[in-house]
């Protein structure tokens, strides 16, 4: 995963996949970044293409810490599929999802 920061929004772009092989390190990731102190967060899926259950935990797990703490996620640049797995899981109803980075680095503005 690459962090960077654009204001005082860090920026994550995820994996190619997040799935019980990677979702661990992507949540130990997100874990050290909310520890230090991060809570304005964009999720950029750009180069994901492909996201399972245990994928989705994670993302939810970030959530709700982020709603108990005061702080925002936003998703972006997701592939159509990867888009289908949110719309179908329902998670789409959970999280702000936008078109591209720009986009969701705004969200915090």
């Amino acid at each position: 995963m690459e962090v960077t920061t654009v204001g005082d929004v860090t920026v994550v772009t995820l994996p190619a996949r997040v799935d019980t092989t990677s979702a661990g390190d992507v949540e130990t990731a997100f874990n050290a970044l909310l520890s230090d102190g991060v809570r304005s967060v964009v999720a950029d899926f750009g180069a994901n293409e492909y996201v399972s259950s245990a994928g989705l935990r994670v993302f939810l797990t970030v959530l709700k810490f982020l709603e108990q703490h005061d702080g925002r996620i936003v998703l972006c640049a997701m592939q159509p599929f990867v888009n289908d797995v949110f719309e179908i899981s329902g998670f789409s109803d959970l999280f702000v999802i936008v078109e591209s980075r720009e986009d969701a680095v705004a969200r915090f503005a």
